[in-house]
């Protein structure tokens, strides 16, 4: 039976289980106690390896809804609206605690060789987005901010599909996404970098959770990834660090982001791809945007 109030745990996709509470942010270390084949980040593949080191660096958000949702609550995403912990993608007992339906999945993993590899591969042929304006189907932001993937994940899960109809008029955020919108993707990467509110909402977000937050210096091997639902039905997969969005297939009308169409194209495809590059336990953490429920 599952407790009322369930402190933050780490999703098994293999035996698909709600293990012991765990730092979010140490997530790397507990999969090398449990798994010693686990295959280990190279020191060359950190997340933030494409932001140069002259750059800002943020405080990494924890990988924790209640954290996720004060900041975009903050920020002017409807309180009605904002992140629950997926506890399992395969059992139904547990899909029914999230609130449908889900407009977008945040996945956190340590990045890997394998998944690097993946990503040099897929980017390189594919060329640099440049899209603009209410004609898109999403918007996607570049990262220029060290340790902000979770930041960039937030947005394009709250900026994109039916979430932005949940954005307060008139917010620090409905003004942040109004301006973005017309920008191309380098500018809107400005325009993040500079947003004094993105950053004191960001750093107020920081001090919260079950864990101490490492230094915004820190090197944090763990990655966040957008899956969103967008108007035009197309599941997107959003990434700071790739060229620009990836569509990564059409869902039927009804299904949402936690839908097992969606779920095929996005999570899993993900999880048996690092399977067949010998990490078939890897460790991840999964939430998801909805509804809000008292």
């Amino acid at each position: 039976m599952i407790p009322k109030k369930i402190t933050r745990r780490e999703v098994h996709y293999v035996q698909q289980t709600v293990k012991a509470p765990l730092n979010p942010y140490l997530i790397l270390k507990t999969c090398e106690q449990h798994n010693h084949k686990q295959e280990s980040p190279s020191p060359h593949t950190m997340a933030h390896v494409d932001v140069p080191a002259t750059q800002k660096a943020f405080v990494p958000l924890e990988n924790n809804p209640e954290v996720m949702s004060h900041l975009v609550h903050q920020l002017g995403l409807a309180p009605t609206f904002g992140f629950t912990d997926v506890f399992s993608i395969d059992e139904p007992d547990l899909l029914a605690f999230v609130p449908r339906p889900s407009q977008a999945l945040l996945l956190v993993f340590p990045v890997s060789q394998t998944y690097e590899a993946s990503r040099e591969i897929e980017d390189a042929s594919k060329p640099t987005y440049t899209g603009s304006g209410p004609s898109e189907p999403v918007m996607w932001f570049k990262q220029t901010i060290r340790n902000a993937c979770g930041l960039i994940g937030l947005l394009h899960a709250v900026s994109n599909g039916e979430a932005r109809k949940h954005v307060v008029a008139g917010s620090n955020l409905d003004t942040l996404l109004r301006e973005a919108e017309g920008l191309e993707p380098i500018q809107r990467a400005d325009l993040l970098y500079d947003s004094k509110a993105l950053e004191s909402a960001h750093a107020d977000a920081a001090k919260l959770g079950d864990t101490a937050a490492p230094a915004a210096e820190d090197n944090v091997d763990l990655h966040f990834v957008a899956f969103v639902r967008g108007v035009d039905g197309t599941l997107w997969e959003l990434d700071g660090r790739r060229k620009g969005p990836l569509a990564r297939g059409v869902l039927e009308d009804g299904e949402d982001a936690l839908s097992e169409a969606a779920l095929e194209l996005g999570v899993r495809r993900f999880l048996k791809m690092e399977a067949q590059g010998g990490n078939p336990d890897l460790r991840f953490s999964l939430v998801s945007l909805g509804p809000l429920f008292d």
